[in-house]
């Protein structure tokens, strides 16, 4: 057996929200280092909210959530800086403008602070950070002017550029299209075993991440459930959360109400 990895995130009883609109109720989760994490549920469940929280950008208002070894009970910690973060994905103007080079070097301010300007030092470490996504050769590119799927290849590269520990990942294929989102998923997974990252993704395509997460975390407000893919995707507790927007076929799980309201 290897050795029990070291916890790195830690919800003890954990409360997000506000009194009488609770978001995520009673968590308690522990991540280990360098695991690979697909946190799902319904739209509304608490997924965002999860991230937030691990973000420092939320405290509990009830409980504990330590990061790292910290108790960061205190928001915006130093420890943050470890984490980096991929929001969900909004559109870019195709007239703004700003270059793949300069998007990534953004990723730098994070962990510099807010008042240092980035040299020559970061401009290396945004450069590796695209060629860890194989956009290097773009990176004089108009950012507008990328692909989907491209431009979320960039935007991981801004948080790589952090050099986290922490990859937080807020439904990175939406919006994209299938080759795109595969490939991005591909990407985490590989950026996940190159540089030994913990990873969170968030996502509602339970099938495309199911075969390659060591762990599915179940949200609906409260923790449902938290193992190996295998034990969380069972029938009984799937329409336990889902229910009747849940149809499994044999090879795959479809969630009807995803696509009720996709953009």
């Amino acid at each position: 057996m290897p050795d029990p990895r070291e916890p790195i995130i830690r919800f003890d009883h954990a409360s997000f929200g506000f009194p009488g609109l609770i978001a995520l109720k009673d968590i308690s989760l522990t991540i280990c280092d360098g695991e690979f994490v697909g946190v799902i549920g319904p739209n509304g469940s608490g997924k965002t909210t999860l991230c937030r929280a691990v973000l420092g950008l939320l405290a509990p208002i009830e409980g504990h959530l330590h990061i790292f070894d910290c108790a960061c009970d205190e928001l915006r910690c130093h420890h943050r800086a470890k984490i980096g973060y991929l929001p969900q994905k909004g559109v870019v103007d195709r007239n703004f403008p700003v270059t793949v080079l300069e998007t990534v070097i953004m990723g730098r301010y994070g962990a510099l602070g807010l008042f240092k300007r980035p040299g020559r030092g970061d401009r290396a470490i945004a450069l590796d950070a695209l060629r860890q996504v194989g956009m290097e050769s773009h990176k004089d590119d108009a950012l507008g002017h990328l692909s989907g799927g491209q431009q979320q290849r960039v935007f991981i590269a801004r948080a790589l550029a952090q050099q986290p520990r922490v990859l937080i990942l807020d439904e990175p294929t939406t919006g994209l299209d299938i080759t795109a989102q595969h490939n991005v998923i591909e990407l985490v997974q590989h950026l996940h075993d190159e540089l030994k990252l913990t990873v969170l993704l968030i996502t509602h395509d339970i099938n495309m991440i199911r075969s390659r997460v060591d762990r599915l975390v179940l949200l609906k407000t409260r923790l449902f459930a938290s193992g190996p893919p295998a034990d969380v995707l069972k029938p009984d507790i799937l329409h336990q959360v889902y229910g009747k927007d849940l149809v499994i076929t044999e090879k795959d799980l479809i969630i009807v109400e995803d696509y009720h309201h996709h953009h």
